[in-house]
């Protein structure tokens, strides 16, 4: 009797063991990495403009002044990071990117204005969707074994963005009026704004 005592990868997730077989019209891999990032490059300029609009109504002296500027300063990092990386692997923003710049800022002041809760509920919803989907592109990294420097990347900053989540979660995220719609609302739009980054 044969066995097979090959033990799975344990750097895998279960997703990455298993992906989706390839159809007729899918991307080859380097092409699909070059989305990736495009994508990401995409979202780090969302994120960045939300902080921005949300510093630009709290002011100095607000509580969650600190806080929040921490978050901006994480993710002008990440920005700057692909800034790097994209004319390097000859990649071009998305065509889209005026309106991440737009949109972004106007969540970021609106929820802002909405008071300090809704602004951490916003960041809630936003960071649950980028964490979402730095793990699908880790997944698909790490099955191709592709990329590894880039996979170690987007892992140090999906940590971070799950940082900002707690941390959005104990500053009172749950306590917004309207949490549960805001919520959903936010996550809707960022994976509309993903699913167009990937397209244009």
């Amino acid at each position: 009797m044969i066995t097979d005592n090959k033990q799975p990868d344990a750097n895998l997730t279960d997703d990455a063991k298993t992906p989706p077989l390839p159809l007729p019209g899918d991307l080859s891999q380097e092409e699909d990495i070059k989305r990736m990032l495009r994508v990401d490059h995409a979202g780090e300029t969302g994120a960045v403009r939300i902080y921005q609009g949300q510093l630009a109504v709290m002011g100095k002296d607000h509580p969650n002044y600190d806080l929040v500027k921490h978050m901006l300063e994480q993710e002008e990092r990440h920005l700057a990071t692909f800034n790097e990386i994209l004319p390097d692997k000859g990649v071009r923003p998305s065509l889209l990117d005026p309106l991440w710049n737009v949109a972004g800022f106007a969540l970021g002041t609106a929820t802002a204005l909405m008071g300090d809760k809704a602004a951490m509920a916003c960041t809630e919803a936003v960071e649950e969707v980028i964490d979402e989907h730095y793990q699908e592109q880790r997944n698909k990294l790490q099955h191709w074994k592709k990329e590894p420097e880039l996979e170690k990347t987007i892992a140090q900053f999906q940590a971070e963005e799950l940082e900002h989540k707690d941390l959005a979660v104990e500053n009172g995220a749950h306590e917004t009026p309207g949490y549960k719609a805001l919520h959903g609302v936010i996550k809707s739009g960022c994976r509309a704004a993903i699913w167009l980054a990937k397209r244009v």
